[in-house]
């Protein structure tokens, strides 16, 4: 066999070898993010909406809640205060100005907490109630189960019921976000119209 046959013979194996080759499968590809990214990415999606307010509607009460303090109301979200490191997102029901969310970046991820004023600006007994990621969650979705310190603040409180809840912030950029209340025999969800800001309400009590 001459040399120039057999150089022929070995590109050729070559690119045979290539053409077969499959694609890299899911698991060959890199990861798109790692550590806290989604937590970060999360975090950057509600900082978006900074200075801007939002009206929601319930779409979920199972089961129905008598008497809800929710119902007929308007339910307004605003994004009112962004720092490096934590977002004030009061949700004002009505007249009731109470309720101020507070989304907390962490080296581990994000804390929700529940801060609850009464009208003169003093802290309601059942406040500063939440929890912490547990997972990485996504950058349009993290979960935050109740805290050992929750947990104890509903007990000392007679809210036994409370225990077991378990928290979910979405956002959807451009178009939704979304406040959801879970524990065993309960689902709550609030879902906001990213795509009609409305005039921001006055300022939370104690705020």
């Amino acid at each position: 066999m001459t040399r120039t046959l057999r150089l022929a013979i070995a590109i050729a194996t070559l690119l045979i070898l290539s053409a077969c080759r499959s694609a890299p499968s899911a698991d060959d590809m890199p990861s798109v993010a790692s550590g806290g990214e989604p937590a970060d990415a999360f975090f950057a999606n509600l900082q978006a909406l900074c200075g801007k307010a939002f009206e929601g509607r319930i779409v979920v009460d199972d089961p129905p809640t008598p008497g809800a303090p929710f119902t007929g109301k308007a339910l307004i979200m605003h994004v009112r205060q962004c720092e490096r490191d934590r977002i004030a997102i009061p949700f004002h029901v009505g007249d009731d100005h109470s309720r101020t969310l507070l989304l907390t970046r962490t080296k581990s991820g994000l804390t929700l907490d529940h801060d609850r004023r009464h009208r003169d600006g003093g802290q309601d007994v059942l406040s500063m109630y939440g929890g912490h990621t547990v997972d990485r969650g996504t950058a349009t979705r993290q979960v935050f189960p109740v805290d050992a310190q929750s947990r104890a603040l509903f007990e000392r409180n007679e809210r036994s019921d409370s225990v077991s809840n378990v928290w979910t912030l979405e956002i959807e950029p451009g178009r939704m976000a979304a406040y959801e209340r879970t524990r065993p025999g309960r689902r709550f969800r609030i879902e906001f119209d990213l795509t009609r800001p409305v005039p921001p309400p006055p300022a939370p009590w104690g705020w």
